[in-house]
This record gives C-alpha cells, sequence and structure tokens, in this order.
C-alpha cells in the first residue's frame, strides 16, 4: 500500500474536533518494539528471554513548510512545542486504518540548497498507548 492518502490530525484534551495538519509529506514507522530482557535461570542450558516494556523510538513526521498564516502547521505545533502541551493525535491511511495517540511534539524547520525543498519536521514524543482501529 502507498502512503500516499495518508493524513495526520490533533486536537487539545477535551476537545471534540480533529483539525488536519495541512501538507503532510511523510509519515513515520508506527508501533512498539519490546526491550528484550534477559531472565536466564541457574539451570537453563540456554538464556531465555521475556519481553519487557516497550519503546516506540523515533517518531518523525514531514511536512511542506509554511508559516504563512497562525493556522500553518509549523506555527501551531511550534507554539504547542513551546508551551509543552500533550495533544491527542489521529494517523488514518488510505485504507481507513486509524491510530491515536496523545504526544508532545518538538518542532524544527529543516536546512535546503539549490532546488531543496525545506521542511518542517515533527518529532513525536509519546505520552500514551496506541489505539488502532481497523477498517471496516
Amino acid at each position: 500500500m502507498l502512503a500516499n492518502g495518508a493524513k495526520l490530525e490533533y486536537r487539545e484534551k477535551g476537545s471534540e474536533a480533529w483539525i488536519e495538519l495541512v501538507g503532510l509529506k511523510e509519515i513515520p514507522d508506527l508501533g512498539v518494539e519490546a526491550e528484550k530482557v534477559e531472565n536466564t535461570g541457574l539451570n537453563d542450558k540456554n538464556k531465555q528471554y521475556e519481553n519487557g516494556i516497550g519503546d516506540v523510538g523515533d517518531m518523525k513526521y514531514k511536512f511542506k513548510y509554511k508559516n504563512d498564516s497562525t493556522t500553518a502547521v509549523h506555527r501551531v505545533l511550534r507554539t504547542a512545542a513551546a508551551e509543552n502541551k500533550v495533544l491527542e493525535f489521529k494517523e488514518t491511511l488510505s485504507d481507513g486504518s486509524v491510530t491515536t495517540y496523545d504526544a508532545q511534539v518538538s518542532v524544527k524547520r529543516t536546512g535546503g540548497g539549490v532546488n531543496g525543498v525545506i521542511e518542517t519536521e515533527v518529532t513525536m514524543a509519546v505520552q500514551s498507548d496506541f489505539s488502532y482501529e481497523d477498517p471496516s
């Protein structure tokens, strides 16, 4: 499946309405990788492991850089980062798969060169479990 058609929306805690973050260019890997914890007994012939807590790793979204209005992604998320707000996010894929989670963001403007685009890069510090909704 292509990433085309994916969208990312956000809302403040307690709000009903989702607001689409326009200009999404790239979505991250999404999921939890459990830490492998060694738990070998003295009589075991081989090391024994079990899954520990998970780590979502670095989740970075990329957007077209625009800072031309108060609703521009760069400005809205930069303000949320400066205020250390925890926002709710909803990622929807073209097949209807939906993942929601809470996160704080950090925002940076990428560099550029001749014929190189400048982007807004948003890194998520996930603050909740992922909630998955499969397509019907």
